[in-house]
């Protein structure tokens, strides 16, 4: 994984959800709709849907939020419609940006979202500009106060997991993305409590950034968050611990 750190990244996350709450809830809710509307409304033979709903009950997002995205999503409440598109572009000093977006106005989207890279010093691309440095792949990350290495890499890689890595403090557990599923039922039967478990663009290199480019990078995450079209940002940048801090 070419060193490059989830765990810091998803860390600096958890410190923005109380004061980004309403608008995470409603990213959530509008990809609970879009897997409930592709696979059907059914948790249990939809895993899609499953997994989001997870998601969103992890930050306590209401029970009536998730069941009305749902309900629209099967014509009881009135149709939206949505389309999956995958932006791409360059951050500060080259690092490559991957955004998975929900909208209902592509050229919107598309227009704020070239705003945003401008504005950071960067510049949205062309389809395919960066994607193949990206692997989709499973993660999980595991705090090593809740497992011994060995107990961690037993279980998963019997599971079908790829790698387990210790980076920056933290267990990345990878895997195939049809081996998802697999891995995570494995780690809750082990009782190995994740601090993340979700299906991740991974980069095979990573950039790494100074002082005050990781500063324009982090501003530009920050702004790709507050998007309301903008459901994951991936990226290989490797920012420096005390911007993460600050």
């Amino acid at each position: 994984m070419a060193g490059h750190s989830h765990s810091a990244n998803i860390a600096h996350r958890k410190g923005l959800v109380d004061a980004k709450r309403g608008k995470l809830f409603s990213k959530l809710c509008r990809a609970i709709y879009v897997a409930a509307r592709n696979g059907g409304p059914d948790p249990t033979a939809n895993l899609r849907l499953r997994y989001a709903i997870d998601k969103a009950r992890s930050v306590s997002c209401p029970k009536d939020n998730i069941e009305r995205s749902i309900k629209k999503a099967t014509g009881e409440l009135g149709a939206e419609n949505f389309e999956e598109i995958i932006y791409e572009g360059y951050g500060p000093s080259g690092v490559a940006v991957l955004c998975e977006v929900l909208t209902d106005n592509r050229n919107r989207t598309a227009g704020e979202l070239r705003r945003l890279f401008d504005a950071a010093g960067g510049n949205l691309g062309a389809t395919g500009c960066v994607s193949y440095l990206f692997a989709f792949k499973g993660l999980f990350v595991v705090d090593p106060k809740h497992v011994q290495e060995d107990a961690l890499m037993e279980v998963a890689l019997e599971a079908g997991a790829d790698d387990v890595e210790l980076v920056d403090g933290y267990y990345e557990v990878t895997c195939a993305p049809q081996q998802f599923e697999a891995v995570r039922k494995a780690l809750e039967d082990a009782k190995i409590a994740t601090e993340s478990a979700e299906t991740s663009y991974i980069p095979s290199t990573s950039v790494d950034l100074d002082v005050e480019a990781g500063k324009k990078m982090l501003k530009l995450r920050d702004m790709l968050d507050e998007n309301d079209d903008v459901q994951n940002v991936y990226a290989n940048d490797n920012i420096p611990e005390e911007v993460l801090a600050g």
